[in-house]
C-alpha cells in the first residue's frame, strides 16, 4: 500500500506542498480530466497542499493552465486558486496520463459521460481511460471514479482493470456551475463508495479539512445517490415550472404561491424558481440515464419519465405564449432573447433551455436574436437562424416580443425605457423566469406575459 507522504519533504518540487501548521500528511494524486469536476478538484486539492498532477488531452487547455490561465475564467475563485496551487508548486499539467498515475496514491477519474440516443450514459471515455492508465497504476492506489455513471459501473471497471491491488471507489461530485470551488471546499455532503476499508480511509483523508458529513456505503449506493440527487431536483424543478404555467393562466401570482411553499420547512425554497426548463451539462443526462437503468431493470419510473416530458414540453408552450403576443403567427417576426446560457453565472450553454426556446421559434418562422454577457458574435455558429447581439439595445432593436430566458442581472435590468423605445409599438415581454414587474414595466408601454409581483423565492441554481 502507497503511504502518505511525510510534511514537506525535498526531494521533488511538488512535494514544497504546505507551509508550516498545515496537516501533517498529503497525497500525490493525478486527475484524469481538465473539465468543470476534474479542474475544480485539482486546483483546490493543490491549493490545500496535495501534490497534483492533471491530465487532459487538449493542449491548448494544457498550455493555457501551466500558464495560469484558466479554460472556464468565469468560475468564481478558480483562476485565483490555480495562482496559489501554480505559486506554491503543487500542481502540474499534461496531456500524458502514464507519468502521471505511475506514482499516485489517489486517481480521480473526471471524464464527460454524454448522454446516449437511448438516453443512456455513454461510458466509453471512463473504459478508455481505465484501459490506458489500470496496467501502469501503482500497487495500493485508489482508483477513484468522479464522473457521474450508472450504478455497477465500479464493478465493470473492477472486471475491466483485473487489478485486485488496486482499488476501485465511487466519490460522486455535487458542484455547481458558478459554485463549484465553493461546494469543492465546503462540501454539503462527501459520499465514500467503497468495499475496502483501507482505500475507504485513504480517499476520506483528503477531506480531513472539511466540515462536511462523510457517508461510507458501497459503490453502488454511491453511484445511485448521485443520480437520484440530479434526478430529484429536475422532479422539483418541472413541478414548479408546470406549476408556474397553471398559475399564469388562472391569474394566480405565482412568486407569492412559490414563497408560501418555500416556508413549509418540509419542503424549504431551495430551486423553486421558475424558468424556460432546465438544461446545463447534468440534470437532463443524469434523469435520462436514471430513467434508462429503471427502465433496463424493469422499474416503472413514471415521475421521472414525466419530469422529462414536461420540461421537453416548455419550450413548445413558451413558444406559443410568444405567438400569443405576437397576434397569432410568428413568420417574419422578430424575437429577441434575453439569456442563452442554461443559468445566470455560467457561461455554459451545454443544453440551454434559452436554445431550446430559439429553436422552437425559428422553426416557427420567427427572426430571432439573441443576447447573452458571456456569449459574444463572435464565438462562430452558435445556432442556425439565431443572431447573436453585443448588447441587449443591439438584440431588442425592432423586436415585436422579448422573452427573458436567463435571469442575468443585465437581462433583467437592461434600461427598459431605452429597450421599449427600440422594439416595435406591438411590444410584450415574456418572462418565464417570473422576476420582472409588469405595473413598471406597464410605465414604458411594455406588456409582461407570465406576471410577476418581484420573485422574492430563494436560488434556482442548477448543477
Amino acid at each position: 500500500m502507497l503511504n502518505p507522504l511525510p510534511h514537506n519533504p525535498s526531494q521533488h518540487a511538488l512535494e514544497q506542498a504546505r507551509p508550516p501548521g498545515d496537516a501533517d500528511i498529503w497525497w500525490r494524486v493525478a486527475v484524469i480530466g481538465c473539465g468543470y469536476v476534474g479542474l475544480t478538484s485539482a486546483v483546490c486539492l493543490a491549493a490545500l497542499g496535495h501534490a497534483v498532477i492533471a491530465v487532459d488531452t487538449n493542449t491548448e487547455v494544457i498550455t493555457g493552465l501551466r500558464s495560469g490561465l484558466s479554460p472556464i475564467p468565469d468560475e468564481p475563485g478558480l483562476s485565483s486558486l490555480l495562482a496559489v496551487a501554480l505559486a506554491r508548486g503543487t500542481v502540474d499539467f499534461t496531456t500524458t496520463a502514464l507519468p502521471a498515475v505511475e506514482h499516485a496514491a489517489v486517481v480521480l477519474v473526471c471524464v464527460p459521460t454524454p448522454a446516449l440516443a437511448d438516453g443512456a450514459a455513454d461510458l466509453s471515455a471512463v473504459f478508455a481511460v481505465v484501459e490506458q492508465i489500470g496496467p501502469h497504476l501503482a500497487a495500493g492506489a485508489v482508483l477513484v471514479l468522479k464522473s457521474t455513471v450508472p450504478v455497477g459501473t465500479c464493478r465493470a471497471i473492477e472486471r475491466r482493470l483485473g487489478r485486485p491491488d488496486v482499488a476501485v471507489v465511487s466519490n460522486p461530485e455535487f458542484l455547481r456551475e458558478g459554485y463549484a470551488v465553493n461546494d469543492c471546499m465546503n462540501p454539503s455532503r462527501i459520499v465514500i463508495g467503497a468495499h475496502d476499508a483501507v482505500a475507504a480511509k485513504t480517499l476520506a483523508s483528503l477531506f480531513d479539512w472539511s466540515h462536511g458529513p462523510v457517508v461510507h456505503t458501497t459503490p453502488e449506493t454511491a453511484e445511485l445517490a448521485k443520480l437520484a440527487a440530479n434526478a430529484m431536483l429536475a422532479v422539483r424543478l418541472s413541478y414548479v415550472n408546470t406549476l408556474a404555467a397553471l398559475g399564469e393562466r388562472l391569474g394566480a401570482d405565482v412568486p407569492a404561491v412559490l414563497r408560501v411553499l418555500g416556508l413549509d420547512p418540509r419542503i424549504g425554497p431551495d430551486y423553486l424558481r421558475p424558468g424556460p426548463g432546465w438544461g446545463g451539462p447534468c440534470l437532463p443526462k443524469d434523469a435520462t440515464a436514471l430513467l434508462h437503468q429503471a427502465t433496463s431493470a424493469g422499474v416503472d419510473f413514471g415521475v421521472l419519465a414525466a419530469t422529462v416530458v414536461a420540461n421537453d414540453a416548455l419550450p413548445q408552450w413558451i413558444c406559443q405564449r410568444v405567438r400569443e403576443a405576437a397576434g397569432g403567427s410568428l413568420t417574419g417576426v422578430r424575437v429577441a432573447l434575453l439569456g442563452l446560457t442554461f443559468k445566470s453565472g455560467s457561461s455554459d450553454t451545454r443544453c440551454s433551455p434559452a436554445l431550446r426556446v430559439a429553436a422552437e421559434l425559428v422553426a416557427a418562422g420567427a427572426v430571432v436574436t439573441g443576447y447573452d454577457p458571456t456569449v459574444h458574435p463572435g464565438r462562430g455558429v452558435f445556432l442556425a437562424g439565431v443572431a447573436v447581439c453585443d448588447s441587449v439595445l443591439a438584440a431588442v432593436t425592432g423586436a415585436c416580443v422579448v422573452v427573458l430566458t436567463t435571469d442575468w442581472p443585465q437581462c433583467v435590468e437592461p434600461g427598459w425605457a431605452q429597450i421599449a423605445a427600440a422594439m416595435t409599438t406591438r411590444a410584450a415581454v415574456i418572462d418565464t423566469c417570473h422576476v420582472l414587474d409588469p405595473a413598471r414595466l406597464a410605465e414604458y408601454g411594455l406588456t409582461v406575459m407570465f406576471d410577476s409581483n418581484h420573485a422574492d423565492t430563494e436560488g434556482n441554481s442548477q448543477s
